[in-house]
């Protein structure tokens, strides 16, 4: 059976991340924009980032331009202005498509697991996200307009849940 921890994925730097080396912590996965109404988000994530991070929370932002062409920056250049705006200090990833012929491999995972009636099989905007459990058995998507504060409840559980 597959789990998150199956895939790797390139760093915003070109650097391999082996998704096998956040077992046992908490992942909440975004697809960013850095030029969408949603991007003040990433106040909310860092937020989140640095109230968690140290109790077992890893987020990972993955920059994609498939809406409304709402990231066209290099890799080096979104990463600059999410450090500068708002301060991101979480890991960004390499811009990747999310939908389509093109979408990575954990994105096609992550939709496949959260497949409803609600979110259907593609990703519809910027700022979805998946929160996955300790044991990467568990995760819960989050439509883009879910403020991460909201998603603080769901945090505490995964963050306090005992991995078997």
């Amino acid at each position: 059976m597959t789990k998150i921890y199956d895939f790797k994925a390139l760093t915003s730097k070109g650097k391999e991340l082996d998704f096998k080396d956040f077992e046992g912590r908490v992942l909440l996965i975004v697809n960013t924009a850095s030029k969408c109404g949603l991007t003040p988000q990433f106040e909310g994530l860092e937020k989140l980032n640095r109230q968690y991070r140290d109790q077992g929370l890893t987020v990972i932002g993955f920059p994609c331009n498939q809406f409304a062409n709402q990231d066209p920056g290099s890799d080096s250049e979104i990463e600059g202005f999410c450090q500068l705006n708002y301060g991101v200090t979480f890991q960004m990833m390499k811009k990747i498509d999310v939908n389509g012929d093109d979408a990575h491999p954990i994105f096609i995972y992550l939709k496949k697991e959260t497949r409803s009636l609600l979110f259907g099989s593609r990703i519809k905007w910027n700022f979805t996200k998946f929160l996955i459990s300790r044991d990467g058995n568990t995760i819960k998507r989050y439509a883009p307009t879910t403020k991460p504060e909201k998603l603080e409840k769901d945090i505490n559980s995964f963050l306090q849940a005992k991995t078997e």
